[in-house]
């Protein structure tokens, strides 16, 4: 495997509609709807704005046999309007819900989770390997109906494994880990194979980005090992909303498709889900640049990763002076004669036998390349090689011309990969469009995203769909404006309870929509308030956090 030179995945082909995904096709941008799906003329305004935005692909939640029949008439309407765009329904503990699906729209999305097992109670059952097998032979018998019909229909179906519904079977057996996801998967894929149903496309999602990284890695390997390339979709559940939802997103969906991993991506933001898009092609449009760029010559046979990295905790380091920055956005340094500053393209020159008298000088790596993130660590891995142990920063540069939230978007794309995997002790990031004190929040986010430092709090926060019980923005932006001067929280807000309460076990607390109005408040898997009036629940869980003496007064 290339390391620094970027090449995508070999998958198969899948026809969703009039899109093919996989092979050789571009990689596609796909949303989803947050309108009721009985509403027909709202989701049918909803779809169009996607699509004009620029997507290929659009997934709506079915509940039910009567939403799946509706997306009919969806559909037709749009077909009427002009829109051939493809669409998807998206299906929980309804299988019959997801065959009526299949006779209406051009893709079923099913969660391994709970299509034939039953919905997450975090309850651990002992099996006997004979009981084991007798409910993956049941989950076969209503599998296989399912897959015929798609095939018959030519119905793509994408198998959604979300870390936060996987069922007390693979738990119990597997634990709440990338392995227990990747099994849940792989039991569907190997069903599909055994009949030749070859129309899938697959995802693994959590909303830690690292988990997430993780988990699609060792997917692609597991699928290696069992002669499987079946295309893959990204992304980052419960992203949230505004900076942080595009930092989390590119973060995790940059990583991946650096490595060429990936064949269509959502990126998931508590907003409208237009919103999306333009995020969604910048970060494809970015990365996918990379095949074009210069080789990097792997002359020293350099292997990625071999040599250990310290245990540091990442640093911020922004030019200028302590006093031009704000009090809620001061670097850890500023650019000082303490540091020794490298260009990439001059690295081989330069006589490394003073850093390696002065290990605690930190090295800074000014990277411009075309392939920015193999570029890197390529220079990591040769400054490892010659045996130095000091700090490594790399100072990326972002052009004045861009926009302050395509500078977000790319910077998290290309931190991400050399944060998750521990390439360097921190960052330096040279962006013109953006203010001094812009340039640090971004880049502690960029760490908090990579889940490398936390330094405030984080919003696990579902973008809504059909199930959502209440308006998600605005009540976001109301527990933000309550609780974000808190440092080190992790506080979900989930519009049901379909993946909320296990999506956000992640998370320290949480606020899940119960019913019309209604909250439900969790304690990390533990629900401790239920059905509590919309208008109260924010008080509410203030109240838990000043009796657990987590409240600090602004």
């Amino acid at each position: 495997m290339d390391h620094y030179n970027y090449k995508r995945r070999e998958s198969q082909e899948v026809k969703i509609g009039n899109i093919r995904i996989g092979g050789s096709n571009e990689i596609a941008l796909q949303s989803m709807t947050n309108t009721s799906t009985m509403d027909t003329q709202a989701s049918v305004s909803q779809i169009k704005r996607i699509a004009d935005a620029g997507a290929h692909i659009v997934r709506l939640t079915a509940q039910g046999e009567r939403e799946s029949r509706n997306l009919k008439n969806i559909k037709e309407q749009l077909h009427i309007d002009g829109y051939h765009i493809p669409l998807v329904a998206d299906i929980h503990f309804n299988p019959k819900a997801a065959f009526a699906a299949a006779e209406e729209v051009e893709k079923v999305r099913i969660n391994p989770g709970n299509f034939v097992d039953p919905g997450r109670t975090f309850k651990t059952i002992d099996y006997s390997e004979e009981e084991y097998q007798h409910e993956l032979n049941r989950l076969r018998d209503k599998l296989v109906p399912f897959y015929e019909l798609c095939r018959n229909n030519n119905v793509a179906v994408r198998i959604g494994v979300n870390h936060g519904s996987l069922s007390d079977r693979i738990m119990s057996r597997y634990g709440d880990t990338p392995a227990g996801m990747v099994e849940s998967a792989m039991e569907f894929l190997r069903i599909a194979k055994d009949i030749d149903f070859k129309n899938i496309v697959l995802s693994i999602k959590a909303s830690n980005t690292r988990i997430m990284v993780e988990t699609v890695r060792l997917l692609v390997e597991t699928m290696n090992k069992e002669n499987m390339n079946f295309p893959l979709h990204l992304g980052v559940t419960e992203a949230g909303d505004a900076e942080d939802g595009r930092i989390k997103s590119a973060v995790g969906i940059g990583t991946l498709l650096s490595e060429g991993i990936g064949d269509t991506i959502r990126v998931s933001l508590s907003e409208d889900p237009a919103n999306e898009i333009p995020v969604a092609s910048e970060l494809v449009e970015y990365i996918t640049s990379r095949k074009n760029a210069p080789k990097i010559d792997n002359c020293e046979n350099l292997t990625a990763l071999s040599h250990p990295q310290k245990k540091t905790i990442p640093i911020v380091i922004v030019t200028g002076d302590m006093k031009e920055f704000d009090k809620d956005a001061i670097p850890d340094y500023t650019t000082t004669e303490q540091m020794f500053t490298i260009d990439y393209d001059k690295i081989k020159d330069v006589n490394l036998d003073t850093l390696n008298k002065n290990p605690d000088k930190i090295i800074i790596i000014s990277v411009e390349h075309p392939n920015p993130v193999g570029a890197a660590k390529h220079a990591v891995d040769y400054i490892r090689s010659k045996g130095l142990a000091n700090p490594v920063i790399i100072n990326f540069h972002y052009s004045a011309n861009l926009q302050p939230w395509q500078v977000i978007v790319r910077a998290s794309a290309d931190y991400g990969p050399l944060l998750i995997d521990r390439y360097i002790d921190g960052l330096m990031i040279d962006a013109p469009s953006l203010t001094k004190n812009e340039n640090t929040r971004l880049a502690f986010g960029i760490l908090q995203g990579s889940r490398s430092r936390i330094t405030k709090t984080e919003y696990i926060a579902c973008p809504g769909c059909g199930r959502t019980l209440f308006e998600l923005s605005p009540t976001l932006k109301k527990i933000k404006e309550a609780t974000n001067h808190l440092k080190g929280l992790k506080i979900g807000v989930m519009g049901c309870i379909v993946n909320g309460p296990g999506e956000m076990a992640d998370a320290d607390y949480g606020y899940v929509g119960a019913g019309t109005g209604k909250i439900s408040l969790y304690k990390g898997k533990e629900c401790v308030m239920k059905n509590l009036p919309q208008e109260e629940a924010v008080d509410r869980l203030i109240d838990i956090l000043k009796q657990d003496g987590k409240w600090i007064e602004k």
